[in-house]
Order: C-alpha cells, then sequence, then structure tokens
C-alpha cells in the first residue's frame, strides 16, 4: 500500500473514531461490542465516589466523621468566598491537610490551579484544538483505546461511550494538539480521568495543561521523550531510601528490585490507583497546594509504614504485588493517620534537604509554544514507528541499563560478602535471576505490565524494541478481577519483546547459551502461564512434523534447550509448561501433544 493510500485510511480512521464519540451511547445502539460495555448487576455497590464493588462496603465512615465534614463544609463554604484575603491563606495549609470535603472539591481544586484565570486568557482556544484534533490528530486510536479501559470500575466510566468518556476523549485528543511535545502519553489518561470526576471538559482540559506546563507540578518531563523527569525522581528516591532505610534499600537490592517496578504510577499520575481513592484524592489536595515535593514526600511515607511488612516479602514478585496491589484495596492506616505521617515525612526530608530534588532543568520544560499547532509528518500520520532510536531514547534506556548493572553488582558485593565462594554459575554477573538478566524492565515485570501500559513510548526502557513500522495498536495482559495476574503475582503473565534480527531468539524459560550475550538485542522471551483447568487434550489431535513442513518454510530461529544443539531449526516453538499436579503437556504448533507420540519421537523433543 502506497503512502498516499495509507493517509487516506489514517483520516477514515480517525473520522470514523471521532464519530462514535460525537453520536455518543443513545445513537449508538446495537454497535457497542458486548466486551466494550460490562453489564451494571444490581449487586454492585457504589461508594461515596463513585466507584462500584462487587461486595458490600465496610462501613469505615462513622457518623461522627460525617458530622465534622458537615461543619467542616460550612467553614469551607465561608472562605471560599473570601479565597484572596489574607486570612484565608493563613488557614489554607492547616484545612487542606484536615482534607476538603469531597462536595466542595470541584471548586477548591480550580481555585488552587487558577483554572479560571488560564481560561479567561484562551477565549475558543480549547474548540480550536478539538477542531483541529478532528483533522490532524496522530493520538486519535490510542486515546481511543485508552479512554475504553480507564477507570471502567467507576460509574461515570462504566458505559462506552458515555458522556464523561466522551468528555475524557475530548479532554486527551485537544491537548494532543495543544502540546505538540508531548501529544499524547498513557499515564495522562489517569490525570485527566480523575480531574473530570470533579471538573467539566474544558476546566480539565486546563487543569491538565497547569499540572504539565506549570513549574510547581512540571509534569510535562514525566511525559516527552526520555521520561527525564522520571529518571531524576527515581534517583531522588533512592538517595531518600539510602538515607533513611538502609534496611529496605538492602532487601530491595537483595531481590534486585529497581524503585521504577513499584513506583511508577507514584510518579507519572500521582498514586492513582496505587492507594484507595479516598487517600489519593487527600494526597492530589496536597498535592495541588504544595507541589511536586508532595510526591517525593508520599512514596517515602508508604514504604515507611509498610516496612515491616515488606521485609518478610522475600521474593521480588510479593514485594512488587504488596506495593501495587494489596495497598491499593486496603492501605491498613486510616487517611487521617496517613496524611499526619505524610506531613512529619515533609518535615524530616526537609531537614535532610531531601524534600526537594530541584526545580526542573529546562530539559523538562516545554520548549515549544504551547497552543501552536504543528502539522504532523507523514509517518506520524500513518502510525509509522520510526525506524531508529532517538538520542534521547538511547540515552533514556542507557541510564536504565546502568541502574541495572549498579544493581546488579551491589548484589553480587552482597553475596560476595556473605560468602567467600560464589558459584560462577549462579547468574550474578547477570543480575539476581537468570531469567531476568535481558532486562529489569523488559521482563513479565516490565512497565507495560503495571497498567499504566506503554507510554509514548515506554519500550524505551527495555533493552530490546521493534524499529519496523507498526501501525498496529500494542496490547496488554489482562489482570484478573482480584487485581493480580494470572499467576497470582499482581503482575500480567505475558510480555513479548521482539528486535530487528531473529538471529538468536531465545524463550524466556531457557537460559542463555554462551554464545548469545545477556544484553542482546535479539530476543523473544515468553512467559506463559498454564491453567490446567482450561485445557481440552480430548479436542485436540497431535500434528505430525512432516505434514507440518509441507506448509511451512524452515526459519532459523535458533532456539536453546539445556544446551542442546542438535534440536531442529524451524519455526516450531514447543513449550514444557511444569505441573505438579497433572502431567505436563507439550504444545507443538498450537495443539497438545499425547505422551505416546513424543516417545516415538524423542529425536525432536528433548525431555530428558
Amino acid at each position: 500500500m502506497n503512502e498516499e493510500a495509507l493517509l487516506a485510511r489514517a483520516s477514515e480512521e480517525r473520522e470514523r473514531i471521532f464519530q462514535r464519540y460525537e453520536r455518543g451511547r443513545e445513537n449508538l445502539f446495537g454497535q457497542i461490542d458486548p466486551w466494550e460495555d460490562p453489564e451494571f448487576e444490581e449487586y454492585h455497590k457504589t461508594d461515596r465516589y463513585g466507584f462500584i464493588h462487587d461486595e458490600r462496603l465496610p462501613q469505615k465512615t462513622a457518623s461522627q466523621k460525617v458530622n465534622i465534614e458537615v461543619e467542616r463544609e460550612k467553614k469551607w463554604v465561608k472562605m471560599l468566598g473570601s479565597w484572596d484575603t489574607a486570612a484565608t491563606k493563613e488557614k489554607l495549609h492547616r484545612r487542606i491537610y484536615k482534607g476538603i470535603p469531597n462536595s466542595l472539591r470541584i471548586k477548591v481544586w480550580c481555585k488552587l490551579l487558577d483554572v479560571n484565570q488560564i481560561k479567561s486568557e484562551n477565549p475558543g482556544k480549547y474548540k480550536e484544538m478539538l477542531r483541529l484534533a478532528k483533522l490532524w490528530s496522530t493520538d486519535v486510536r490510542q486515546i481511543d483505546s485508552d479512554v475504553n479501559r480507564q477507570f471502567r470500575e467507576h460509574q461515570f466510566y462504566r458505559e462506552r461511550y458515555s458522556e464523561k468518556q466522551c468528555s475524557l476523549f475530548n479532554v486527551l485528543c485537544a491537548y494532543s494538539m495543544y502540546n505538540s511535545e508531548v501529544g499524547y502519553c498513557q499515564g495522562m489518561s489517569g490525570l485527566a480521568g480523575v480531574l473530570l470526576m470533579y471538573m467539566d471538559e474544558e476546566d480539565a482540559f486546563w487543569a491538565l495543561t497547569i499540572l504539565l506546563a506549570e513549574k510547581k507540578y512540571a509534569m510535562h518531563g514525566l511525559y516527552i521523550e526520555g521520561f527525564p523527569k522520571l529518571t531524576r525522581f527515581l534517583e531522588h528516591h533512592d538517595k531518600i531510601l539510602t538515607k533513611f532505610m538502609p534496611k529496605l534499600k538492602h532487601h530491595f537490592d537483595k531481590f534486585g528490585l529497581d524503585a521504577i517496578l513499584y513506583s511508577l504510577k507514584w510518579f507519572f499520575v500521582c498514586f492513582v490507583e496505587r492507594v484507595p481513592f479516598s487517600l489519593c484524592l487527600r494526597v492530589w489536595d496536597i498535592y495541588l497546594l504544595d507541589g511536586e515535593r508532595v510526591v517525593t514526600a508520599m512514596a517515602y511515607t508508604i514504604l515507611k509504614l509498610h516496612k515491616k511488612a515488606i521485609m518478610k516479602l522475600n521474593d521480588m514478585d510479593l514485594i512488587v504485588n504488596y506495593i501495587q496491589v494489596k495497598l491499593h484495596k486496603d492501605f491498613g492506616y486510616e487517611d487521617d493517620i496517613v496524611i499526619y505521617q505524610l506531613e512529619r515525612s515533609m518535615e524530616e526530608l526537609k531537614r535532610a534537604k531531601l524534600d526537594y530534588p530541584g526545580p526542573p532543568p529546562a530539559i523538562e520544560l516545554p520548549k515549544r509554544p504551547l497552543g501552536v499547532f504543528v502539522e504532523p509528518d507523514n509517518k506520524s500520520k500513518i502510525g509509522q514507528r520510526a525506524e531508529q532510536f532517538s538520542e534521547t531514547e538511547k540515552q533514556a534506556r542507557a541510564t536504565v541499563i546502568l541502574r541495572r548493572e549498579k544493581a546488579a553488582l551491589d548484589i553480587q558485593e552482597l553475596r560476595v560478602s556473605q560468602s567467600d565462594t560464589v558459584s560462577e554459575h549462579s547468574g550474578l554477573v547477570s543480575g539476581v535471576r537468570c531469567d531476568d538478566s535481558v532486562s529489569a524492565l523488559g521482563s513479565r515485570r516490565s512497565l507495560a505490565d503495571t497498567s499504566v501500559t506503554s507510554t509514548a513510548d515506554l519500550s524505551v526502557f527495555s533493552s530490546g524494541r521493534s524499529h519496523a513500522p507498526d501501525n498496529s495498536l500494542d496490547t496488554h495482559s489482562n489482570v484478573s478481577d482480584d487485581g493480580t495476574g494470572s499467576d497470582g503475582s499482581g503482575i500480567c503473565g505475558m510480555s513479548i519483546q521482539r528486535a530487528p534480527s531473529t538471529t538468536h531468539s531465545t524463550p524466556r524459560a531457557t537460559p542463555h547459551p554462551l554464545s548469545v550475550s545477556p544484553l542482546s538485542d535479539d530476543v523473544v522471551r515468553i512467559h506463559v502461564t498454564y491453567n490446567p483447568l482450561s485445557a481440552s487434550p480430548s479436542h485436540l489431535q497431535p500434528v505430525s512434523p512432516s505434514k507440518y513442513e509441507e506448509h511451512h518454510k524452515p526459519v532459523s530461529l535458533g532456539i536453546y534447550s539445556n544446551g542442546a544443539s542438535n534440536l531442529p531449526s524451524d519455526n516450531r516453538i514447543r513449550i514444557q509448561v511444569p505441573s505438579e499436579e497433572l502431567l505436563t503437556p507439550v504444545v507443538d504448533a498450537g495443539r497438545i501433544i499425547t505422551q505416546h507420540y513424543i516417545d516415538s519421537h524423542l529425536e525432536l523433543y528433548d525431555l530428558k
């Protein structure tokens, strides 16, 4: 297909997506796929913030607390009427730390962000950006995909093409034109989604603009190419752990746990979907008042409060699951206690001069004027990926590799100090585990598996990325309803990396042969979680290799199994999934092979 045809196809797709949001839910009857639109059963319970739960909600809000909030509302209403006075400024800090009444959060947030001022200075700008997005936005497909999975357990976003889903789509598309440097990055859907719970469409757009552009928040650096602010904050977070919690840092290093594996949503979306929503709102209240100091202090507070529990977990997956999943469901402390500890943490870090990572450098701030239309090039319009890493991406990738190698060296030094002899086959040189040596961020613990998905483009953080043109969406494994992956770890169970060459493509469960560098880009790693209850061997018939080869031209994949070199190099990938309860099924070309067939073809299946 030539370039002109690809451009026409992209334009038609963009127009088709916009039309569905413009028509809305009521005019799309019978055109919404069932998988896009989960049903709302009557037994579901909705909390005061609009989130839907399968079980009856625990009664944590005592009547005394409700009465206190009612009294606070009266004080806040009076304070909102005299917002710019000295008396209000004097009380503001204390009252925000006590908690903004939920019914007044919309007004207070708009005041803290000064939304009305920027909106009055730019009349008609939002509508203009939305109009340009309909004509030119290259991020429409990804935005549409993310809107369909953002906050689907919330009543505002539960129904496909609901009013708030349409608003979320419009805000993100308009902003992708307003800030041409960022365009759209998937973490932004979480920010805009929370803002739209309390604001109308245009107010949410300007609030998002302020969060990214104002130096007080400076989230622009989190979402631009290379993610420079994320790198800077991770380094600062490591300094805090080393200073105040060396034993916990030692524990993380022992299991090869880099901060990026558990803290991505802390920094990218200010703790959305990482702590209970009521606590998340309290943190947002303080963040809008005091800025990015709150993020580093809250990250420290979470680990400080749960240090004892984390120290008892002796596995990387268990630690990440605890921080990412368990604490989101039940933080274990009342919100007031956490906020009290947060304030203490901010004071503690300030005394140590670690409360603030420093002002954002120029690289983290917008360079192009905001709100000025820049026509995208043809590759962007088509949706074609860059064939090479940019210099910024190379630098970001190198930084992550250095972090990984430093962690590996720390672990090696730790092990050497504990034992006089270290086995040369222990895997310490390349990392904690052989199966994770390719990339600390490219395995099944990859960034793409954190439900923030891959952002734009988080694949730069892994050691392999496809440089081939790709006009399709990235897809990710789904997390089960209980918040854990299919392996029970809380992390999605499959991660596949592609690279330009397939000279050496190594299954994830297989150790690297000596001829393949552990840092090689030419790696395909597959992690499969087997569910024996879902298998149906009686319906599957074995396939003969000779018949298979009649229709498939052999392609060298360089598959290694336990050092064996006598395996045929063709395009069949055989996966052995161990099971203590059932006989291990062997899958070849999508079919389960019987034991009799294996016994008669031992030269094909090296299962010694």
